[in-house]
């Protein structure tokens, strides 16, 4: 167990707070200015189906978003201020780790402000995910870890223990913090508190905190393992090892990346490398798994970057305070600030989206994914939140031309979540029916009621749609110019006289990825 510092350094408490508060203000500046986006009204609609788990993610985002929809209700500010505050209490959390690592003032300001301006926190915190959950656990594991290091309270292991354990409810690529956490621990002289009890209570612990995500899959077949595998193979395109390293560089910000990369020296080869070396070793360890994996996101690894850049700000306010060496911190700090506010637009939607596309073609950044889509003019992000109150007031025309007696017998079928989720949460006030969908976990929860005779289906093949249904009337079809390409130019019809009932085409309709 390592002592540490016997007087933590003090807290930038007024510049802390200044920072915080003009993210939070430029955050909720922009908050509506594109429309929900696609996983939003997923997430949504997943409110109404509450349980331990669903397909494609555990259940604790989904729990905290149903709290915020019966307290707030679920318009776009409602939905997106919890993100925001959580965005901003992860800049916080930043600002501890640097502090905790023995870092002054300046250390922890610039650490805060790598990650307050970082393209990939500030385009998570715009939205509803689980994904800014996980941006916050990491960092607050790393932050308990290194109390627990050095002051060796049992209080700690145990938080420490809570906070992975829900890290997994929330999503379970937590499990690679566990991992680095164990390999951060093996490989430093820390290696010794694992002849003690506290951290595999705190273990056990996580894993109980856990379990009911796990016991969801063993009683459903294990959906969850059958979305990675398709997801892996049928969605996700190859990531070269270069392009994965580059990926980083973009994702986190050019201009962070000395920071980081001072962290990654400090903590491997500093003299007080025995107390940032745990966090370098969880960062390392789990790149390495991404890279081997060949298939990974970059915004994978983003979680692990608070604790990493926390370090590189000690490792540069120590290296500044030499004789001769001043000039670094405004360069850094510059740096740091001049290439994040190029790159904000591309992460958060402060300009018109027309404006946007000449800023993305005046940089030479055309849009990109990691899966394999056809991209329009927007990056995907974006493109996913346009397209939706279009796509629903169509869907709205089709079930207008439905006799009465015929929209008592009618759903609508989308063919993905976001389609489907746009109808439970756009067209409810429209007086809609709930969707149905074979995608994830809409497919789960099958058809909730006796089979439809009537179905208003948004896009599909039409042979593939006749085959279902003896009369296809086709309403119109959908067109949104900033949506991705593959929700454009979709029919919206209306099936007739099914050729067979729903309940029985319902195992050919499954899409898991």
């Amino acid at each position: 167990m390592e002592s540490g510092p016997r007087a933590l350094p003090r807290l930038a408490i007024p510049a802390l707070t200044v920072l915080i508060l003009a993210r939070l203000l430029l955050q909720v500046a922009v908050i509506t200015q594109y429309g929900y986006f696609r996983d939003e009204l997923y997430y949504i609609a997943s409110t109404d189906h509450l349980g331990w788990g669903y397909v494609d993610h555990p259940p604790l985002s989904i729990a905290i978003l149903a709290i915020v929809r019966a307290v707030f209700g679920d318009s776009l500010i409602a939905v997106r201020a919890l993100p925001a505050l959580v965005g901003a209490a992860t800049v916080m959390l930043t600002a501890l780790i640097a502090r905790q690592l023995g870092g002054g003032r300046f250390a922890q300001g610039l650490a805060a402000l790598s990650v307050a301006i970082s393209p990939v926190f500030l385009g998570t915190a715009h939205y509803y995910s689980m994904n800014v959950f996980d941006q916050f656990a990491w960092p607050l594991a790393a932050l308990v870890l290194l109390r627990a290091l050095h002051e060796g309270r049992p209080l700690h292991w145990l938080i420490l223990g809570v906070t992975i354990g829900l890290g997994l409810l929330n999503k379970i690529s937590v499990a690679w913090l566990g991992a680095g956490i164990v390999i951060g621990l093996v490989l430093t002289r820390h290696r010794g508190v694992l002849r003690r009890s506290w951290p595999w209570i705190a273990a056990l612990l996580a894993v109980a905190i856990g379990l009911p995500y796990v016991l969801w899959n063993a009683l459903h077949d294990w959906p969850t393992l059958e979305f990675m595998r398709n997801a892996t193979s049928m969605k996700m395109v190859d990531v070269s090892p270069a392009g994965f390293v580059r990926d980083q560089i973009l994702t986190v910000g050019p201009g962070a990346a000395p920071v980081w990369l001072a962290g990654l020296v400090f903590g491997l080869f500093g003299r007080e490398r025995s107390r940032g070396g745990v966090v370098v070793l969880i960062y390392v360890s789990v790149f390495a798994l991404l890279l081997a994996a060949g298939r990974s996101r970059a915004s994978y690894l983003a979680p692990a970057y608070p604790a990493l850049l926390a370090l590189g700000a000690v490792a540069i306010e120590r290296v500044s305070s030499r004789a001769g060496l001043g000039w670094l911190r405004p360069s850094v700090t510059t740096l740091v600030a001049g290439v994040g506010l190029i790159a904000m637009p591309m992460a958060l939607p402060i300009l018109p989206v027309e404006t946007f596309v000449r800023y993305q073609t005046a940089l030479g950044m055309a849009p990109k994914t990691e899966e394999r889509l056809e991209m329009g003019a927007l990056p995907q992000q974006y493109a996913d939140m346009f397209g939706w109150p279009e796509m629903t007031t169509l869907v709205a025309r089709a079930y207008d031309r439905l006799t009465p007696d015929e929209r008592l017998r009618c759903r609508v079928f989308g063919q993905n979540y976001g389609e489907a989720g746009a109808i439970d949460v756009l067209g409810r006030r429209l007086g809609l029916p709930h969707a149905l969908s074979g995608h994830n976990s809409y497919w789960l929860w099958g058809l909730q009621g006796d089979p439809p005779d009537v179905v208003i289906i948004i896009g599909g093949d039409r042979d593939g749609n006749a085959k279902f249904f003896e009369e296809i009337e086709i309403v119109g079809q959908t067109s949104s110019q900033w949506s991705m390409p593959y929700e454009r130019g979709l029919d919206v019809s209306i099936g007739r006289r099914p050729k067979m009932s729903l309940r029985d085409a319902w195992p050919q309709l499954k899409k898991f990825w």
